[in-house]
Formats: C-alpha cells, structure tokens, sequence
C-alpha cells in the first residue's frame, strides 16, 4: 500500500509543480498585457478547466502511442505519462485562476507600475508577492482536485501493479475485486491528503488575515 501512496503523491506533486511553472506565467501575462488572441487564450483556458479528465485522457494516450511522434519515449504506461496527463491537468486551472487572482491586484496598481515604467518581469514578481497567499491557496485547490482523477491516470497509466497504480485506480479497481478492506484504507489515506491540503489552506487564510486584517 506504501507504493501506491508514493506513486499517487510523486506524480501528484510532480504535476502540480510543473503546472505551477507553466501556468504562473501564463496567468500573469493574461492579466496584465494586452495583445491579439488574448480573449480566445482565456476562453480556451477556461473551456479546458470543464473537460472531462477521461477526454484528456484519451488524448494523452493517443500523443504517446507509438502510430505518434511521442511515441519514441516510450512514456506509454509508465509514471512520466501520469505526469504529463496530470500536468495538462493542472496547468489551465491554475494559468485561469491567477489570472483572476492578479487581475484584481493589476486594477489597483497598473497606473502606478506605468508611472515607474516596470518592466514586464519585474510587475510579475511584485505582483506575485502582494497575492502571494492568495497565489497558494489556488494551488493547494488544484492539488485537492489532481490527486484525485481516476479516469486519465487510468487510461495512460494502465493501472500496473507496482508501478503505474495510484490510490484512485487502486480504489476502483479493488472495490470491483471485492477487497473493501484495501479500497478503505486506500480511501481513508487519500481523505487525509485531502484534509491535510485544507488544513494547509486554513492555516494560510488565518496568517493572511492576522497580518493584512
């Protein structure tokens, strides 16, 4: 069981890494430069964050097949494709959600950034800071949400015992074995990961409101 809680975890937080990476910047540039394409960006990244994980999936699958370029890496079935499904996952909820998150911050001090001429790098950083809290609790949201897909993690990964298997898949597939005693315990792990990542969330809300009121 310790195997499956340690896959669930490297490719969770492995996912939510990158996506952060990816979609940080994505989000900050949304929010505060303007340029052609720009609405169809948002709309793009707004329709991925309601696509059905299955769907996503799927797509994955098909990139890494070998009939496709992607193929050659052989990360069919193994813990790289979780990633990448798991990436692609992440990376439109939180490119969405702080864009949302900066604009605000961007209203408030734009005029103020023009006067001084900041460069674009620059009003990203200060930016980040003034919602840093706000920047993590979106974060830990989209971690609570990664680490429980079932039907992209499925499909990519092939659910392989003792390597590709994480607790979602483990819980299906187990609860269809009838072993309900493995599929609790697998359940009650990923409800403490769950409850852990909101204990977290509180912990930041109540830091951010003694020191901002």
């Amino acid at each position: 069981m310790l195997g499956i809680v340690w896959i669930s975890l490297q490719v969770s937080l492995t996912a939510l890494l990158i996506g952060a990476l990816l979609g940080l910047p994505i989000g900050a540039l949304l929010a505060t430069e303007r340029f052609a394409g720009k609405k169809t960006i948002i709309v793009t990244l707004n329709t991925l964050m309601g696509v059905p994980t299955v769907i996503v999936g799927v797509l994955v699958y098909l990139m890494l097949s070998r009939t496709w370029p992607l193929g050659m890496w052989g990360w069919l079935f193994t813990v790289n494709g979780m990633i990448v499904v798991k990436t692609l996952l992440t990376t439109p909820l939180i490119a969405t959600l702080r864009r949302q998150i900066l604009e605000d911050s961007w209203k408030i001090h734009r005029d103020f950034f023009l006067s001084l001429r900041f460069p674009p790098l620059s009003r990203f950083k200060w930016l980040i800071w003034d919602c840093r809290f706000s920047l993590i609790l979106a974060i830990l949201a989209v971690l609570a949400r990664v680490i429980s897909a079932v039907g992209a993690v499925m499909i990519v990964g092939g659910n392989i015992d003792h390597s590709t298997r994480t607790m979602t898949t483990a819980i299906a597939i187990e609860t269809s074995k009838g072993n309900l005693p493995l599929a609790l315990a697998l359940g009650i792990v990923l409800l403490t990961i769950v409850l852990f990542a909101n204990l977290l969330t509180f912990a930041v809300c109540q830091v951010a409101e003694r020191r901002y009121g």
